[in-house]
């Protein structure tokens, strides 16, 4: 979903800020596991950020087939970075100011295991590679051309990522832009996703193609692993989408988790992490960021600001009839 379009659904219409959950579909089905030594009440979940249904059916349905977490978050968002209509994410994103469509995502697993790729172009599937650095290299991050060649020799395909929408969209921004840097006035949204299987186990994936019209080389939050992603398998998870610049300020995801990890609630800590950014930047109504968060029993919490509106506290009523949220529980 463009940033416009969620904030013209969730806006009250007044200046200042709005502060809104940002959930846009979760499945969950509640189910339980015995070990020799407990029962424990297990619920597999898939959310992510943002209008991102067709994404978290498909990590549902690795889900409800079995599958891991981590398989769940990596085959969910690569629906949106394979979906051309959607230009915030994969094949189809705006390009940087000189035309290039560069692709940043990270992946982490249950045991704290991650990978990243920044910079990276001609490869649908980010967040695939960012696996494969995770699984078979002893490295965290890979950048630019050493990530692209890396994808190569693990048999990604080079493709042409700049659509012509897309192209379009960028040369009438040359016309008029002047080459200016300017934040959040353009879409940059972000698809991170946060899952638990049937076994209680988190993973998290965060995929973008960052700021439109982007200062060539820039880099936001979502392929630090701490600032746009999150996770720890004792406590929960979280994920961030925004101005990434302002993510990174504050290592949001991981101040998130270990609010949780003081005791806070998935809602409590994502609203904290947002307060805390509030508080430390005196432009914080001109830029949108959240945060989205799941704990291990499988409860949610989301929220986000928003330039140009009022400011609007988080409750489970105002969640669930937000109008860009919908929820989904299994037969």
């Amino acid at each position: 979903m463009q940033r416009r379009n969620f904030l013209k659904k969730t806006g009250l219409g007044a200046t200042g800020i709005v502060a809104t959950p940002l959930l846009s579909s979760w499945k969950i089905a509640p189910q339980h596991i015995t070990t020799e030594e407990n029962t424990q009440s297990v619920i597999p979940l898939a959310v992510c950020t943002w209008n991102f249904e067709n994404a978290t059916a498909k990590a549902w349905e690795v889900l409800n087939s079995g599958g891991s977490a981590l398989d769940a978050v990596e085959q969910g968002v690569m629906i949106e970075e394979a979906d051309e209509s959607n230009q915030t994410v994969g094949k189809g994103g705006r390009p940087d100011r000189d035309g290039n469509v560069t692709l940043d995502a990270c992946i982490m697993d249950k045991d704290g295991n991650c990978g990243s790729v920044v910079y990276l172009q001609n490869i649908v599937h980010p967040v695939s590679v960012a696996r494969k650095v995770m699984e078979e290299t002893p490295h965290v991050m890979l950048a630019g051309k050493g990530a692209e060649q890396f994808a190569y020799e693990k048999g990604f395909q080079k493709e042409n990522l700049l659509t012509e929408r897309s192209k379009r969209d960028w040369l009438k921004w040359k016309e008029k832009s002047q080459y200016e840097t300017i934040i959040n006035i353009e879409n940059h949204d972000t698809i991170g996703m946060l899952t638990i299987d049937k076994n209680g186990d988190i993973a998290g994936a965060c995929t973008t193609s960052g700021m439109a019209y982007k200062v060539g080389g820039r880099v936001g939050d979502s392929p630090i692993v701490g600032a746009g992603l999150f996770i720890d398998n004792e406590i929960g998870g979280a994920t961030a989408t925004g101005v990434g610049e302002e993510v990174v300020k504050t290592v949001g995801s991981f101040l998130i988790v270990e609010l949780m990890r003081q005791g806070k609630s998935p809602q409590e800590a994502c609203e904290e992490a947002v307060n805390r950014i509030i508080a430390k930047n005196k432009n914080h109504d001109t830029f949108q960021v959240g945060f989205l968060a799941i704990n291990k029993t499988g409860e949610v919490g989301s929220y986000c600001i928003h330039p140009g509106f009022s400011y609007r506290k988080y409750t489970e009523e105002g969640h669930t009839n937000n109008p860009s949220s919908s929820h989904y529980k299994a037969e």
